[in-house]
């Protein structure tokens, strides 16, 4: 693709996603995320009215007098978006992509962390680490995010959720806000997702496509597993063949759904057909 194609493709985003961060979504951002962080300034004597909970014990107990924490709200924050990038990402039979919504949801996000004046890095994914970009401040910044989620050309198409939440822990040393946007078809990576939470403020957003929940009743078809890249014949007039198929399908949703919930992160489903801001909206409104 040419590089004029990309500036165009990059400033169609930009704008979409820009006056969606500008008027309906970075209250929201702003509201649920600012002041959530709270760092230690120093210690001070016990006041009347100060919150037992403060009380700094070792300090008390060597000065023979009760002293307490004083902590200050953390003004700068860091967001990563952690993106999938893996092959069934490229699959879509409403008006777009998977890819496609991940990547504005992305954009979203990084406009109103810019627009708060905190820091955003991206981590692009399959079933290693495609990307990593450290966290920076300023638009030109995320108009580079953007164009990397426009145009990267990923090697591996497989997905390791796992090794994924492993480099986060292992290049953020403070904490972050962090959203891992997948479709979520994988499993296996509960104990980085645990270690992942209790130091970051994580959700996970679930981008799926209806058509891919179950095969309808259509005969016998060649279909291309765009992971591994190999394609089987289906014979989908057996019912066996569709159950199995929706089955693993709801069984991956399900260990989604349950180790997110387990780890306290968050979690948001999205259809490719849907309104996403609605639905970062609600999820905001709701923590």
């Amino acid at each position: 693709m040419q590089t004029s194609d990309i500036l165009k493709k990059v400033r169609k985003i930009e704008i979409k996603t820009r006056r969606l961060s500008n008027h309906i979504f970075s209250g929201e951002y702003h509201s649920h995320f600012k002041g959530r962080g709270m760092t230690f300034s120093e210690v001070r004597p016990y006041q009347f009215g100060d919150d037992v909970r403060s009380i700094d014990w070792n300090v008390t107990a060597r000065y023979n007098e009760p002293f307490v924490k004083v902590f200050e709200e953390e003004r700068e924050l860091t967001l990563m978006l952690m993106v999938d990038v893996s092959g069934s990402e490229f699959f879509g039979t409403q008006s777009q992509f998977k890819k496609d919504t991940l990547t504005e949801i992305a954009a979203t996000l990084a406009f109103s962390a810019i627009q708060n004046n905190d820091k955003v890095g991206l981590v692009l994914f399959t079933g290693n680490i495609e990307l990593y970009i450290p966290p920076k401040k300023g638009k030109s910044h995320v108009l580079r995010i953007i164009r990397e989620l426009l145009e990267f050309q990923p090697k591996n198409k497989s997905t390791d959720i796992k090794k994924a939440l492993e480099f986060l822990s292992s290049v953020m040393k403070k904490k972050a806000i962090v959203f891992v946007l997948s479709d979520f078809m994988d499993e296996g990576y509960e104990k980085p997702l645990q270690i992942a939470s209790k130091k970051h403020d994580l959700t996970g957003i679930r981008v799926f496509d209806t058509k891919e929940v179950e095969i309808p009743n259509i005969g016998i078809l060649p279909i291309l597993d765009a992971e591994s890249g190999k394609t089987v014949w289906v014979d989908t007039t057996s019912s066996g063949v569709r159950n199995t198929y929706a089955a693993n399908y709801k069984s991956k949703v399900a260990y989604f759904q349950s180790q997110f919930n387990k780890s306290g992160s968050g979690i948001i489903h999205n259809r490719t057909d849907e309104d996403y801001v609605k639905n970062l909206i609600g999820y905001f409104r709701r923590s």
